[in-house]
């Protein structure tokens, strides 16, 4: 482990504090390192594996995908690529996709219909896009500038123009803004995911649907984190009894190999057209035979265990020694500890789990399917490595 820590810091940028621990394989829920240590993941890649590692129904239909052609330019047609936009379309009421590699291009992408929509409809001067204070939309300079967190920003200024901030839960100030400024959408995330796993009201975002219909503004959800059953429902807003114009997503999308989607409603569905927008290796056969074996089954069968497993989290560590609050949704859980969450997250591993953080909290997400067995230990661990 020295010499590959050391080999890592010669040859590897870095810009990843990572944990003492190698990794070399697992199955399910369980990871296995160099010294033949389990450890129960609650992290699940950052929310990438949905149905954990080396799943076998993904790794068939990745095999059975990669023998057959592994890539092709979107100069020609592709199965799995046409097959996984239907079943996306089909499954939100959206009308169109653009797949791309990740979170960060997908919002990228929303930002560009974004601007497109409005400069066909208003005007050139029509580019402003509205976020939220604590969001997080990407490490590209646009969706950095989207980010509405300064210190992200920092040593990467000038940020690009056209993003103005609004405070979560103030419709009045987000009003303000769409009444004095030329705006082109709106971006929010239903569950600020790197900003501590907080969720927005209900009450608030079925608002802001108001607010853009009024103004004839565009509402755009960032599902990258907690879109593809994570939160109980196939993408987050579901649960708040809206509908979107557009909603990006990526991470578990295809539960482990890079792909992005950008869905586009009604009002949107037209907007791009021939070379507007496009990506190299963006509807990649393999990712998207991954992507559909990942989709076909988060059903309601599933979307049910999770919103169990869910309120068996919920449960089991609310006011417990240590532990000052739980939020989240689903298998997106953050966890507000005593004491700080990297000492937590430490001791856990030391007890065979793998948390996350986010900001001050632990953070929790788990692969969708993850048994009931395995998350109890981890609940144990946590619960002790907080009390301790």
């Amino acid at each position: 482990m020295k010499n590959l820590m050391k080999e890592d810091s010669t040859y590897i940028a870095g810009t990843y504090k990572r944990f003492p621990i190698q990794i070399v394989s697992g199955k399910g829920s369980v990871v296995t390192d160099i010294d033949g240590k389990g450890y129960v993941d609650m992290g699940s890649g950052i929310g990438v594996t949905s149905f954990g590692i080396a799943d076998d129904e993904w790794q068939e239909a990745i095999i059975t995908q990669i023998s057959n052609v592994q890539h092709m330019s979107n100069l020609y047609y592709t199965v799995p690529c046409i097959e996984l936009a239907q079943m996306l379309c089909e499954r939100t009421g959206m009308k169109k996709v653009f797949f791309s590699n990740s979170g960060a291009e997908s919002n990228e992408c929303a930002i560009k219909v974004a601007r497109k929509w409005a400069e066909d409809k208003k005007g050139s001067d029509w580019y402003t896009i509205v976020t939220l204070n604590n969001s997080f939309h990407g490490r590209t300079l646009a969706t950095l500038s989207a980010t509405g967190q300064a210190h992200y920003h920092e040593q990467f200024t000038p940020m690009m123009p056209g993003f103005v901030y609004a405070d979560a839960e103030d419709l009045d100030g987000l009003r303000e803004i769409l009444e004095t400024q030329k705006v082109a959408a709106v971006l929010i995330e239903c569950i600020q995911g790197e900003g501590g796993v907080v969720p927005l009201s209900k009450e608030y975002v079925q608002g802001v649907r108001a607010l853009t219909e009024e103004k004839d503004v565009l509402l755009m959800v960032d599902e990258v984190q907690t879109g593809n059953g994570r939160t109980g429902a196939l993408y987050a807003y579901m649960n708040y009894g809206i509908k979107p114009d557009v909603v990006s997503t990526a991470k578990g999308l295809a539960g482990g190999l890079p792909l992005g989607a950008t869905l586009l409603g009604e009002k949107v569905e037209n907007v791009l057209g021939f070379g507007d927008h496009g990506s190299t290796f963006g509807g990649n056969p393999v990712s998207c035979a991954a992507a559909c074996s990942i989709i076909r089954r988060i059903d309601d069968a599933l979307l049910e265990e999770v919103k169990e497993k869910s309120r068996y989290l919920f449960d089991a560590l609310n006011g417990a020694p240590g532990i000052e609050g739980v939020t989240g949704m689903g298998l997106m859980i953050g966890i507000k500890t005593v004491k700080p969450a990297s000492e937590v997250i430490a001791a856990c591993i030391e007890k065979g789990v793998l948390c996350l953080s986010a900001k001050d909290k632990v953070r929790l997400l788990p692969a969708l399917n993850i048994p009931m067995k395995q998350l109890e230990i981890a609940v144990k661990a946590i619960l002790e490595a907080c009390a301790e």
